[in-house]
């Protein structure tokens, strides 16, 4: 087994946890708001991150909230509740994309304009290098290098396999560092 992976305790780390999230979504659908907010907890940097990916950053905080919002009023159509974190970054991807119908498109002033050196500056060019990689590295790269989740915590979250999101990152931050590398002095 890959050490990336971990082995039987790692794997038993992961049931448990989605056993947690299974009884919290089942309690939350019995009106349990307590545990609605257990998974905001646990599921608000994912959606955070696949909406940062997505959306000019000013944006992001409320499209956070208006997603859990659409969560909690469409959490009873939620069959499986395994399958709460997929669901849940569907949402988000959805939110994401009704924003983009909706807003006449917008761009971010480019880190290199006139004036003292801020220090989101860099932050601010990676995320737009970021941004500009194909949809399906940006999402497993915001998750990882802006909210700090680990590969197996995104597989977890999003519900995508563990071998995708390996490859996704390790393609993207491929990608990542040839473009940003594009642009600098040798």
């Amino acid at each position: 087994m890959n050490t990336a992976e971990g082995g039987p305790a790692e794997e038993a780390r992961r049931a448990s946890e989605a056993s947690v999230v299974v009884r919290l979504v089942t309690d939350a659908q019995r009106g349990d708001r307590s545990a609605f907010g257990e998974l905001y907890l646990r599921f608000s940097r994912m959606v955070h991150g696949i909406l940062l990916a997505r959306v000019p950053r000013p944006e992001v905080e409320d499209l956070v909230h208006e997603v859990f919002v659409t969560a909690l009023q469409s959490l009873g159509a939620l069959h499986d509740a395994a399958a709460f974190g997929g669901w849940l970054a569907a949402i988000t991807r959805n939110r994401a994309h009704d924003r983009h119908r909706r807003h006449r498109p917008t761009q971010e002033l480019p880190p290199d304009i006139a004036g003292d050196r801020h220090p989101e500056g860099e932050g601010t060019a990676v995320l737009a290098a970021i941004r500009a990689l194909p949809e399906a590295y940006r999402e497993t790269l915001v998750l990882r290098l802006v909210e700090g989740m680990t590969g197996p915590e995104i597989a977890e979250r999003t519900g995508l396999s563990h071998g995708s999101v390996r490859v996704n990152l390790h393609r993207g931050m491929g990608l990542l560092r040839e473009r940003l590398g594009k642009g600098r002095a040798s």
